[in-house]
């Protein structure tokens, strides 16, 4: 397994071992071991999540504001453009985001630790996108960050990308600052 730094502490790219011949591949998506010895991953996880989206389709910025999860994502079928950013605004990075294709090509997957907001974009037809989480899914305590928030200025490889009605209404940057530190 092959894992790459980014830029936001505790991001990581984590390109698993694939094995494959002229029939398909094999590969280890998760291995709590593996995953500890060479990932540095330490949380234990509790939900597995997958979901169906259809080209153009927009999902973010989202995360959960007092039970943040971390989460291990990666894709099934198709290809996702995927984007984290720190939301944190004590920290030095604090509105930067890494964005990375995850493909059913490259398998490689990323580890977004608890406190990023996270989202993806559908760059194929239909993207089967898979994702382990640290702790429970609670509407109740959900955030978001505007997806096209020019504080961030994230780069989607799309446009006019189709979104759910509350990713519409997410506050930028400064805004959810504001309320963060309130």
């Amino acid at each position: 397994m092959n894992v790459i730094e980014t830029a936001l502490k505790g991001v990581l790219i984590i390109e698993p071992r694939v094995f494959g011949d002229e029939r398909g591949f094999f590969k280890e998506t998760f291995s709590a071991q593996r995953y500890r010895d060479e990932a540095g991953l330490t949380l234990d996880f509790v939900q597995d999540n997958h979901s169906r989206s259809q080209k153009g389709v927009l999902r973010g910025l989202h995360f959960q504001k007092t039970r943040p999860q971390g989460k291990l994502v990666g894709v099934a079928r198709g290809s996702v453009y995927d984007v984290a950013v720190d939301i944190d605004p004590d920290s030095a990075t604090f509105g930067t985001y890494v964005g990375v294709e995850l493909n059913d090509s490259n398998h490689r997957q990323l580890w977004i630790p608890p406190g990023y907001a996270h989202g993806f974009c559908v760059l194929s037809d239909i993207a089967d996108f898979t994702y382990k989480c640290t702790d429970y899914y609670f509407p109740q305590d959900e955030g978001g960050l505007a997806w096209n928030c020019p504080e961030v200025g994230i780069a989607w490889p799309i446009h006019d990308p189709q979104l759910s009605e509350k990713d519409k209404r997410y506050p930028g940057l400064s805004e959810l600052a504001a309320q963060r530190r309130s």
